[in-house]
């Protein structure tokens, strides 16, 4: 898995550092959850993962509190969650999880991104072969965990592997993304709060691009994280 660890360090040091357009994405996952399966964390495990995303991202506990809220209103927006795929610049292969409340424009805009910077959408499904779908856990990493004993007590909820972060002091708990309820709910009986949760996708087969192309990939995917109805980005890119 370590291969997989270093691609997704670097994508999220990149994706997760621009609170103007994160906030409102975060925002619209807890609003999703709240409408979904109903206000109360405790009894709505989608909603606790989204709050807990929120908190790692550092979005003050208002702006949660105000996302729920807005779940319950009656004029509350009803979004769609749909994927939609592409190549962008340089064949780099692109796979975009978005929530929308007008998949219309949505699907405009994703084309318009795709077409600007010299790619084009793909079918549905085209590149689902080529990525990995994994459940992520980070969990902070303290002298009373005892890691080989964690590692034991997941295996039968689905654990695949564990990665240790020194640098940041965490502890990234790998299953496949079938068993993300189940790997959830073992760290909730063992008193574990995850610091963040979430389903990624990895690509089978990195490819390597130059740093010329690399900066023009760069901006077609900075120019796509502007769009908030793009909750996030998955790319083939080493």
């Amino acid at each position: 898995m370590g291969r997989a660890f270093e691609y997704r360090k670097a994508a999220k040091m990149k994706r997760w550092g621009k609170m103007s357009t994160l906030f409102p994405k975060l925002s619209k996952a807890i609003t999703i959850a709240a409408k979904e399966g109903g206000t109360d964390p405790d009894m709505n495990a989608k909603l606790r993962t989204a709050i807990i995303n929120a908190k790692a991202g550092n979005m003050p506990k208002e702006n949660i509190e105000r996302a729920i809220k807005r779940a319950e209103g009656k004029d509350a927006a009803d979004y769609t969650e749909v994927v939609y795929e592409g190549k962008g610049p340089h064949g780099v292969m692109v796979i975009l999880e978005c929530a929308t409340d007008n998949t219309t424009r949505t699907v405009a805009n994703v084309k318009y991104y795709f077409n600007k910077y010299g790619g084009g959408m793909a079918t549905s499904g085209s590149f689902d072969f080529l990525f990995e779908r994994k459940a992520i856990f980070e969990i902070e990493k303290t002298d009373e965990l005892d890691l080989e004993e964690l590692e034991f007590e997941l295996i039968d909820f689905g654990l695949e592997d564990i990665e240790v972060d020194d640098e940041e002091n965490i502890i990234i708990v790998y299953g496949e993304y079938t068993n993300f309820g189940s790997l959830s709910k073992a760290l909730e009986d063992k008193g574990i709060e995850p610091k963040k949760a979430t389903l990624e996708r990895f690509p089978t087969s990195p490819v390597e691009f130059t740093n010329e192309q690399k900066e023009e990939i760069d901006k077609f995917l900075d120019k796509i994280d502007e769009d908030d109805d793009i909750q996030a980005v998955f790319t083939n890119m080493a």
